[in-house]
């Protein structure tokens, strides 16, 4: 995955095989977030959505790059604040500047990211503040499958490359028997919407799950993401013979239409680090039988972010030295 044709990038569910893999291998940093500590988390995007999950069981308050300022404005005061940016860059230095000099922050500024090179980290040194650097592998923008996988990996787990092996070993196994008896009979290719439906336990994954939609199809696909309660509340009142429903270990009960249920590990400490890996990766399998929308806008869109965010946004990621 070192070097890659931005006019041929990989789909999702490739990289996401090679994002286990590089986790197998690779040490993760050493991360300690107490549960007695106050964080204030601020995040773009999937950044946020991941930050969401890594802090769900502390004492948090969450951000984007929107909201930040205001967001912290009504706060007394902060133990810690930690920015998470796979690269480091585009808004993250300015976030950066502006948590550095807020005096509602007790202790220096963590800094989560995949970047040694983050333009984010000028601030953060000035302060002594601290920067987790996690690996990566090379793949197209926006996919961010090991750069977010591995913090909420770390997170989650004190056996890392242990439970990426058994992640890993399900989608080969369970995941991919599921996805071939579906394929007998059906094809992604005919649906136009897709139903995702994950466990209570998993809510947090929804924004992930539709961020990645977005970011493959734009608007050419409809889709949706509820847990089995929300799902209850009018979310299928109007059907449709297009649409597939897609259950992350949940039977079909009294819901109608084309459905595939999709097995998770029992067992796994790390239950988002798994729900986030075969989400991706049954995503990327719908890409392949999608036209090549993300293929075909991806360096038209890296030519008009680089001019919007004034830094090189290039359409297969890796940094150096990582």
């Amino acid at each position: 995955m070192e070097e890659i044709d931005p006019n041929s990038p990989p789909h999702l569910d490739v990289c996401v095989l090679n994002a286990l893999e590089l986790l197998i291998r690779r040490r993760l940093p050493h991360v300690d977030f107490p549960k007695n500590k106050r964080y204030f988390v601020v995040g773009s995007g999937n950044a946020l959505a991941a930050g969401r999950i890594i802090f769900r069981n502390r004492d948090a308050a969450f951000a984007n790059e929107s909201t930040y300022t205001r967001a912290l404005r009504p706060i007394k005061s902060i133990d810690h604040a930690i920015l998470i940016s796979a690269s480091g860059g585009k808004h993250a230095p300015e976030i950066a500047k502006y948590l550095t000099r807020s005096k509602k922050i007790r202790k220096p500024l963590i800094l989560l990211t995949c970047n040694p090179k983050a333009g984010a980290q000028s601030y953060i040194a000035r302060k002594k503040g601290k920067v987790l650097l996690f690996p990566h592998v090379a793949e197209p923008y926006t996919y961010n499958t090991s750069t977010y996988m591995g913090m909420i990996l770390r997170a989650e787990t004190k056996t890392p490359q242990k439970e990426a092996e058994q992640i890993l070993q399900h989608i080969n196994g369970p995941v991919n028997s599921a996805l071939k008896k579906f394929a007998r009979n059906k094809n992604f290719r005919n649906y136009k919407a897709f139903y995702l439906l994950v466990p209570e336990e998993f809510d947090l994954i929804g924004e992930m799950l539709k961020t990645k939609f977005v970011e493959l199809f734009g608007r050419k696909i409809a889709r949706d993401v509820f847990t089995s309660e929300q799902a209850k509340h009018a979310t299928t009142l109007v059907e449709s013979d297009t649409e597939l429903f897609i259950s992350f270990d949940y039977k079909k009960k009294w819901w109608s239409g084309n459905w595939l249920n999709i097995p998770l590990p029992r067992g796994a400490s790390a239950g988002y680090t798994a729900i986030m890996a075969i989400g991706y990766y049954v995503i990327g399998k719908i890409q392949t039988q999608k036209p090549a929308w993300f293929k075909d806008s991806l360096q038209a869109y890296c030519d008009k972010a680089s001019s919007v965010f004034r830094e090189e946004i290039k359409p297969i990621v890796h940094y150096e030295d990582c």
